[in-house]
């Protein structure tokens, strides 16, 4: 009997259970996300202003000379597409380098051990990305409303775009971040997939005017619906099915969140 009362008394107590969402770890793990960014704010929130302002004063300034598009000063038509490129590439970024730097310094086990399901590791790392893409949009259009004026002609398109954007590339950002074994990996997805993608979008022009098979190519491109919705909000006017391109962002967001739950549900890369 002693040695029963022994062997209870230095048994390990059993581990606390969650019947439901575990609100104090998801909320714990969005924190950490968002702080992670904000501490850099130059680097995360500064340096993006800048890069958008220096396109602004290229395109605009030096090359769209007054010019008219879609009805509108070019300046007003640009802008938008140079907001949204900055929500798609923080996005990314955030979720992608969280994970990776993780993984680099051995602290995958800080974000496993903690009673969190997959589920919730997916929304508190897409949380997380999308607050930063948010975030520095944000801080981008008031950059550049001295450039551009910028009515807002239908703030449904603005959310569902924006919002959607920010997700899908904070998920992307998340199966980059587990696939991802050095840094060259996640330099090859950004110089030779989401780069391209946002250039070849119709960010700087009318993808109507463009030649064939480029013209046809740039409707497969879900950057091109993305930015044309969210530009749409602006200035009222696009050049997709609206329609076509809010079904696409909300499969997007349903299919990437789908694809990180299941790598996190078998470990992908991160359990041995």
């Amino acid at each position: 009997m002693k040695d029963m009362a022994t062997a209870d008394a230095v048994s390990p107590p059993r581990p606390r259970e969650y019947p439901g969402v575990n609100w104090v770890g998801l909320q714990t793990l969005y924190l950490r996300e968002v702080r992670r960014f904000m501490k850099v704010g130059m680097q995360t929130l500064a340096a993006p202003v800048v890069t958008a302002l220096l396109y602004m004063l290229v395109f605009v300034v030096a090359v769209g000379g007054g010019r008219a598009v879609h009805g509108v000063d070019y300046g007003t038509f640009v802008a938008p597409g140079l907001i949204m490129m900055q929500i798609l590439s923080n996005a990314f970024a955030n979720s992608s380098s969280s994970l990776l730097q993780a993984k680099f310094n051995g602290l995958m086990g800080d974000f496993l051990t903690p009673p969190l399901t997959p589920a919730e590791h997916v929304v508190g790392f897409g949380l997380g990305a999308a607050t930063r893409g948010i975030v520095v949009g944000a801080v981008s259009l008031v950059a550049v409303l001295p450039f551009a004026r910028l009515p807002v002609a239908q703030p449904w398109a603005l959310l569902v775009f924006g919002l959607g954007a920010a997700f899908i590339m904070g998920f992307i950002g998340i199966m980059a971040g587990l696939w991802a074994e050095k840094f060259d990996h996640m330099a090859a997805v950004t110089n030779f997939v989401i780069m391209p993608m946002t250039f070849l979008s119709g960010t700087f022009y009318l993808v109507e005017r463009l030649p064939e098979p480029f013209r046809s190519a740039s409707h497969f491109n879900p950057f091109f619906y993305l930015i044309d919705g969210f530009r749409y909000g602006f200035i009222g006017q696009a050049e997709s099915d609206l329609r076509i391109g809010v079904a696409m962002t909300v499969a997007l967001v349903l299919a990437t969140g789908w694809a990180c739950l299941r790598m996190f549900e078998v470990g992908y890369k991160i359990k041995t």
